[in-house]
């Protein structure tokens, strides 16, 4: 089995590391340095070493898992049954920061101005009251999606929370019984799948992450997999943008009296069609109209339309994003009402490491993840804003809970199901398993931050190789 595992590593260090063949092409310069890096490390013996058999480890692994048996488990079925939307999930939390304060955290709640987001750190005691690290931090998230039918967790983060609790205390524990330097930080993250605000921007940028060296997540998936290493996010990089329109509301009989608003509304979806063609096709420019007037007899005189504008980089989504914005200006001007344009939320690259990901591909399969994927997906950040990825190492835990696509019904009822279970579990494993590495091998913390540092350094080397190959093409003056 290892000498398979070593085989799929070595492949895997000479595959693309870019979504885009665009990106593979233009950027294959900064690809090349970052292929040497990778050499440089030697990640399958690297991981080879980190994961050799540890009787210690073992205890820590079973302790989350028996966390997750008895308790945690149940409570993700009891948050994915009350589901609660990003911002809203007052019950999820007080049943997450109750837990945490019976073993050993203190929590606090509404921290970077948002009123269900939390921090919890473990009490030491001790001479390790104010241990200088290594910080381990665990990212928790609760959050449901926003359906025509109600909330509901078709992406399972209600289980995201238990799973990441099972974690932290199984790692904790550990690092008190065996007197060991470390802290143990998790982070309840509010809103996920929601802007504005980005949450995880708004937090890191209050100091919430600040002065962590690692961090962990979970994920729900349709099959077993890790990312290679390299820039990227999972859902491409996003522009979220509201376009509200303002006309003139009059009777309907006599609609030239008034300014239509939603006409404006309408006209803009009408020229995002038309430019399409004029765009790569890997753009995804996704809308719904929130508000379009409220009484068929009066000209709606307010109209939204909210959009997430998405491109794998963001030098080119520059370029999508101006002719979204152009084509609500031109709608405004043929329908005679006014555009606000208001960009709020913003989605970017992060960095992904083959030194995480790889050690936690091992432990997912290790723990019995199932619909394993051996061939590493895209670059993708351990979390979707890529602003705290970009900044501290980390790695998402990604085993298989379900059959059916995220943002499903079927998922959810996954999450409550043997698939579901089975996939928490194994995250939780293989989440505690990684941790526990980090904080007592410092050869390894090591190598993480030498990977981390070096793809960091390349990123600006990017983005100016991406910007040579989307010129605009000029377009001259009438005659």
């Amino acid at each position: 089995m290892r000498k398979f595992f070593l085989l799929t590593l070595c492949l895997a260090s000479v595959l693309p590391a870019q979504e885009t063949a665009t990106e593979r092409i233009a950027a294959k310069e900064v690809l090349r340095k970052m292929d040497e890096l990778e050499k440089s490390l030697n990640i399958p013996g690297l991981v080879a070493k980190v994961t050799a058999p540890n009787a210690e480890r073992d205890k820590v692994v079973a302790r989350a898992k028996q966390l997750m048996d008895t308790d945690l488990l149940a409570m993700g079925d009891d948050i994915t049954k009350n589901p609660e939307i990003g911002f809203q999930e007052t019950r999820s939390i007080k049943l997450l920061m109750n837990y945490l304060d019976q073993h050993g955290f203190v929590t606090e709640a509404g921290i970077a101005g948002l009123r269900t987001a939390f921090i919890g750190k473990y009490k030491r005691a001790g001479a390790f009251a104010n241990s200088p690290g290594p910080n381990l931090g665990v990212i928790l998230e609760y959050d449901a999606l926003r359906g025509t039918k109600g909330a509901f967790h078709g992406d399972q983060h209600s289980t995201q929370g238990p799973i990441g609790m099972a974690v932290a205390i199984a790692v904790a524990e550990y690092l008190e019984r065996a007197k060991l330097p470390g802290n143990v930080i998790v982070i309840g993250t509010p809103g996920e799948e929601m802007m504005p605000p980005a949450a995880k921007t708004q937090m890191f940028d209050a100091g919430i992450f600040k002065n962590i060296d690692v961090m962990v997540r979970s994920h729900a998936v349709t099959a077993t997999t890790r990312p290679a290493p390299g820039f990227g996010t999972c859902c491409l990089n996003i522009d979220g943008v509201k376009y509200t329109f303002s006309g003139a509301p009059a009777h309907q009989m006599t609609p030239w009296a008034g300014r239509n608003a939603l006409e404006g509304v309408i006209h803009l979806f009408n020229n995002i069609d038309s430019i399409r063609a004029s765009l790569r096709p890997e753009a995804r420019i996704q809308g719904i109209i929130s508000e379009g007037g409220a009484a068929p007899n009066v000209v709606p005189d307010r109209a939204v339309a909210d959009f997430y504008i998405r491109y794998p980089d963001a030098v080119y989504l520059a370029q999508v994003r101006e002719f979204v914005d152009n084509a609500a200006k031109a709608a405004a001007l043929s329908t005679g009402t006014k555009v606000a344009i208001e960009n709020y939320g913003r989605m970017r690259d992060g960095i992904s490491l083959a030194t995480l990901g790889e050690t936690a591909f091992f432990y997912l399969k290790k723990y019995g993840a199932t619909n394993v994927q051996e061939e590493p997906a895209k670059p993708s950040g351990f979390e979707e804003t890529g602003s705290v990825s970009s900044i501290i190492p980390g790695v998402s835990f990604s085993a298989q809970t379900s059959t059916f696509a995220n943002h499903t019904y079927e998922m959810e009822k996954d999450a409550l199901a043997e698939i579901g279970h089975k996939g928490f579990v194994a995250d939780a494993e293989g989440m505690a398993a990684l941790l526990f590495d980090f904080a007592t091998q410092p050869d390894y913390r090591a190598a993480v931050q030498k990977e981390f540092k070096g793809i960091q350094a390349l990123f600006d080397e990017y983005q100016q190789a991406l910007k040579k190959v989307y010129p605009v093409p000029n377009v001259p003056e009438p005659k």
